[in-house]
């Protein structure tokens, strides 16, 4: 009787032990760069709603300096707290900051003027790294992201009796309640309590 050979058993195996370390690796090097791509995209959303939100934050402060200075004209109350307002200036230069905070820029932002709600596209600085696609280890990741204003308050006119120097009142959200008193404007509402900012539905793509 012939003993088999384990030396020939062994020199058969070797290749597809090759084969299949040669592919768990192929598998390792793939899940790291879908996760390094996944990384880079989620950094980009990142980007983008911190820039968002930066910008509409701004001017939710102009808003609420502007209804400040105001106070004691409430016929321009209802055009602060609709956004349409005059002498708003451009809120984009803080999209810009909080981006490259975020090791990104800014490709775009929408900042028409009287608007409560700024878009802002950002592409990341960094690019996506290692690739088992030839040709995406040099893209970058893009994302866009809205961000709203919305007005918390409600104007509440005076009784028809009232005199000429009563101010109208502020029902918000929440219960509050704000009574403007024309002889002591010390104690006013801040910018947070008179509008709400918050992100709309961002949504992030590659290209």
């Amino acid at each position: 009787m012939t003993r088999p050979s384990r030396y020939g058993d062994a020199g058969q195996a070797f290749p597809i032990y090759i084969t299949v370390v040669g592919g768990l690796l192929f598998l390792a090097f793939a899940y790291f760069a879908v996760g390094q791509a996944a990384a880079n995209r989620n950094g980009a959303q990142t980007a983008a709603d911190a820039a968002a939100l930066a910008a509409a934050q701004d001017r939710r402060d102009q808003l609420a300096g502007a209804w400040v200075k105001d106070v004691l004209d409430p016929g321009k109350w209802q055009a602060i707290f609709e956004g349409t307002t005059d002498g708003l200036t451009p809120s984009c230069w803080r999209a810009y900051q909080l981006a490259e905070q975020n090791d990104a820029t800014v490709s775009s932002c929408l900042d028409p003027e009287g608007t409560l709600r700024l878009s802002v596209e950002v592409q990341t600085n960094k690019p996506m790294g290692d690739s088992i696609v030839p040709g995406e280890a040099n893209r970058k990741a893009h994302a866009s992201a809205t961000a709203v204003i919305e007005a918390r308050c409600d104007i509440d006119p005076p009784a028809g009796n009232a005199g000429p120097d009563v101010l109208p009142k502020l029902l918000c959200k929440d219960g509050e309640k704000w009574e403007p008193d024309p002889d002591d404007l010390d104690v006013l509402p801040k910018p947070e309590d008179l509008f709400d900012v918050h992100l709309a539905d961002p949504v992030a793509n590659d290209e």
